[in-house]
């Protein structure tokens, strides 16, 4: 539903269709610089997009189904890659394989709490819930995070025991082949969660896909202890599960400030330039005052006031459907309207 205001309250419920006609432009004034060459490329791979204007799903039915869909997908492989490892393990007795395993299988568990906020979030508004429950999104973040700090603190425990009581490690070779499955089971999932994450903008999706990433780095580190112990080097299974122990606590710092971000209705700075900049392009529009953004799950909603001497209902009607061609996945957006002091009536 959108919403006008001239300030002086102005309403029309109208907006139809948005053409691009009267101006020509590019999007590229509002990028914002990332770090390239190595550092780009790790940037890219650990730290991706949660937003993507053109591609974002528009309808908040279909994102919620393709979330769901991208959740019970790679819950089932992680499963089978969990299984897999579990098997090795229990014929090998390789700590660094368990933390592998139990860390693979917390992030399976995780698709469960965020299966049931994506459902929640397709639930309509309440008169208690006036904004409906979509922040249930960035709560089951918060339990992803829980999850997987507590698996990394049992992955610990089990290596500083091994160090302390050292057991022969058995069947190298398939601790090896194991690691090599983790890591193309979660690489797999990674990809795919990390896609639908930024194509519907969920924060919390795109955490789980980053989750299941360092989770395959961590599945080659098991395959660098075995080699190892090949090698003459006991101990270096125990050392490797402490080694991805800390390398998960690292990498949840990353996912807290994301998650607390938008439950602090923090935004990209990026996005809103989007907004502004659709703005800024619709005739009369003299200059935007303010905008406002937050995320609520992976959907938009926010609010501007624009400077104009121009029909207030028509310039909130045009800067509305200006923003909502820009930015595909955003719920409701309010235009307030506000003539100058030193403006001429129009």
């Amino acid at each position: 539903m959108s919403r006008i205001h001239d300030h002086d309250v102005h309403h029309d419920h109208e907006h139809g269709g948005h053409e691009h006609a009267g101006h020509d432009h590019e999007h590229g004034g509002h990028d914002h610089e990332h770090p390239t060459g190595v550092r780009g490329f790790l940037y890219s791979l650990f730290v991706p997009h949660t937003h993507d204007a053109a591609d974002a799903i528009d309808d908040a039915m279909e994102a919620s189904r393709a979330g769901i869909r991208a959740l019970i997908v790679s819950f089932a492989v992680l499963l089978v890659t969990t299984i897999l490892q579990a098997v090795v393990f229990f014929v090998s007795g390789s700590v660094a394989l368990l933390a592998d395993t139990i860390h693979n299988f917390s992030d399976a568990l995780t698709a469960v709490p965020l299966w049931v906020a994506f459902v929640l979030g397709r639930r309509a508004a309440t008169r208690r819930y006036t904004y409906g429950f979509g922040r249930a999104e960035d709560l089951a973040g918060l339990f992803i995070v829980a999850v997987v700090a507590l698996s990394a603190i049992v992955a610990a425990w089990q290596s500083i025991d091994r160090l302390l009581h050292p057991q022969p490690l058995h069947n190298v070779g398939w601790v090896i082949a194991a690691g090599v499955i983790g890591f193309a089971g979660n690489e797999a999932v990674a990809i795919y969660r990390i896609r639908v994450g930024r194509r519907i903008g969920s924060a919390a999706l795109v955490a789980d896909g980053v989750h299941a990433r360092t989770d395959g780095f961590t599945s080659l580190a098991v395959v660098i202890g075995g080699i190892g112990v090949l090698l003459g080097f006991p101990l270096a299974d125990p050392l490797i599960g402490l080694v991805i122990s800390a390398t998960i606590f690292v990498l949840l710092i990353g996912t807290v400030r994301s998650i607390g971000r938008r439950l602090m209705d923090g935004i990209e700075p990026d996005l809103l330039g989007r907004v502004e900049h659709a703005l800024e392009h619709v005739d009369g529009v003299q200059r935007v005052e303010r905008v406002r953004l937050r995320w609520i799950g992976h959907r938009l909603e926010g609010d501007a006031l624009v400077i104009s001497p121009g029909d207030a209902s028509r310039i909130a009607v045009e800067a509305e459907q200006s923003v909502r061609g820009h930015v595909k996945n955003i719920d409701e957006f309010l235009v307030g309207v506000r003539r100058d002091a030193d403006s001429p009536a129009a």
